[in-house]
């Protein structure tokens, strides 16, 4: 599993693991750690060179990372959690052959992303619900991506904002429950977002 923090559209300044963006994935690493054995999985996130997304750096540095994955252990499965921009560029990379699927939190998802990559991945998008049309959006993707032929489907969480600091434990346990059924396929899903007609609220 490997996660991907958030970062400002533009930034060219080095990124750092004390920034506030990739401290808030900690937690959700920590959370999600649960999903999987440690004894037959790897935890790690990207180190993005630049702090921005600076016109697909993230996305670049996600492949360099998973290039490095498996040059190190070989052709492993891999579950992607970003959060924000790095949900943007965990989306954007899944097309990789050792992606099993994405865990989207709060991600960025500028009009017109591309979906076509997604095909065959399982991709969960979970959103804050404090008064933004971001559910709205991000269904409209998820849509998209099962016409892409993705398992798809959104977590709205009530009340939660783009930081997921309210409702902090929500997220993290969304999350878990949809890292666990990625790798774990016969494992329950998190609200049955993956069938359901429409956004699940949480």
């Amino acid at each position: 599993m490997i996660t991907l923090h958030d970062g400002p559209v533009s930034g060219h300044r080095p990124a750092h693991p004390w920034q506030l963006a990739a401290l808030r994935m900690r937690p959700v690493l920590r959370s999600t750690a649960s999903a999987v054995s440690l004894d037959e999985a790897l935890l790690g996130h990207v180190r993005y060179r630049c702090q921005g997304w600076n016109d697909g750096d993230a996305e670049r540095d996600a492949l360099r990372a998973l290039s490095e994955l498996g040059r190190l252990v070989g052709d492993v499965p891999v579950v992607l959690v970003g959060h924000a921009m790095g949900g943007r560029a965990a989306l954007r990379v899944a097309a990789h052959p050792q992606v099993r699927g994405v865990v989207a939190l709060a991600p960025w998802l500028p009009a017109g992303e591309p979906v076509a990559q997604l095909g065959g991945r399982s991709v969960l998008l979970v959103q804050g619900h404090d008064g933004r049309a971001a559910g709205v959006q991000a269904w409209g993707y998820a849509e998209r991506a099962r016409a892409a032929g993705a398992r798809a489907g959104v977590v709205v969480v009530r009340g939660g904002g783009p930081w997921m600091v309210r409702r902090a434990g929500t997220w993290h346990r969304t999350a878990l429950s949809a890292v666990r059924q990625v790798s774990q396929p016969q494992a329950p899903g998190p609200y049955r977002a993956w069938s359901s007609p429409g956004p699940v609220f949480a």
